[in-house]
């Protein structure tokens, strides 16, 4: 049986058990921590770009999502919701075991059933102008592809957002002030300056 991955021990997240259904593996709490850091969409409808039936599968203990304090238990639930609505399917495991033996028997009747073999896809060039737009935008420091809409709708273009870059906290929601200084050090810091804060 064949289960494409990127890694094959526990921290693997990314799996491809034919051509056309392949699956974003997320611990509960690296499900929760990409939602602080509003990532996790973006993953994933990369992964939709690429696959007909893209799935999310979520390992552990789910109500543990009560105990953390940065994140509300609501906002968990309305971003699966979210995610099933855009065709999104969710799968759920209590264990690494249990992923192990639920993508065992995923794999195995895609294979062997309906005869379809894993196939690595790469991710679909973008077929217009606004995709790459929407692309460029949202690979800025924590953007993401919602803001990076919102900033294409309100200065029309790239250029004129990271020129406008200081009035991103009035024009846009959800844009503060960490988050243009973290953009402003990628657009105006030198790459030597860069290389030397890695020493």
């Amino acid at each position: 049986m064949q289960t494409s991955a990127f890694d094959t021990s526990k921290r693997a997240t990314f799996y491809v058990i034919s051509n056309i259904c392949a699956f974003e593996r997320k611990t509960v709490s690296d499900f929760v921590y990409t939602l602080t850091r509003r990532y996790l969409f973006d993953q994933l409808y990369t992964l939709q770009e690429c696959y007909e039936k893209p799935f999310i599968l979520i390992e552990g203990y789910l109500p543990i999502v009560y105990k953390y304090s940065k994140i509300q238990p609501s906002s968990v639930w309305g971003a699966m919701f979210a995610l099933a609505k855009q065709g999104i399917n969710l799968m759920h495991t209590n264990s690494y075991k249990e992923t192990v033996d639920f993508l065992y028997t995923a794999a195995k009747q895609e294979q062997n059933v309906k005869k379809r073999h894993p196939v690595v896809h790469p991710v679909k060039k973008h077929s217009t102008l606004a995709d790459a737009q929407i692309f460029f935008m949202a690979s800025l420091p924590n953007i993401g592809r919602e803001k990076a809409v919102s900033l294409l709708n309100a200065y029309q273009c790239p250029l004129n957002a990271l020129i406008n870059i200081d009035q991103w906290l009035r024009d846009v929601n959800g844009l503060g002030p960490k988050i243009t200084k973290k953009v402003k050090d990628v657009i105006h810091k030198t790459y030597e300056e860069t290389e030397n804060e890695k020493k």
